[in-house]
């Protein structure tokens, strides 16, 4: 199983949107800055605010770099209020 997940820092009011196998220990990681170079780094208040199980790793990575190349607050604020447009997104996929 694997893992799309969005944080959102209210301090910076900037989303990080990332993918994993282990979405606890991620998350974990990100909040206590293990990742040095991180751009999570930033902030000490991150929160996950959407986590979407996907049923590989290629299915998360995809959806991953599918937001970031939106680069739209407003966007990512309609996949949080309706996760459901992700499935959308994976069924127009091209294989």
């Amino acid at each position: 199983m694997h893992y799309l997940y969005i944080l959102y820092s209210d301090s910076t009011q900037k989303f990080y949107i990332g993918e994993t196998n282990n979405i606890e220990e991620r998350i974990s990681k990100h909040q206590n800055h293990f990742y040095s170079n991180s751009f999570t780094k930033i902030a000490n208040d991150w929160k996950a605010v959407l986590t979407f199980i996907c049923n590989n790793k290629e299915e998360a990575i995809y959806l991953e770099n599918f937001i970031k190349r939106m680069k739209s607050k407003i966007f990512n604020n309609k996949l949080i209020a309706d996760p459901s447009i992700l499935k959308d997104i994976l069924s127009k996929r091209k294989s």
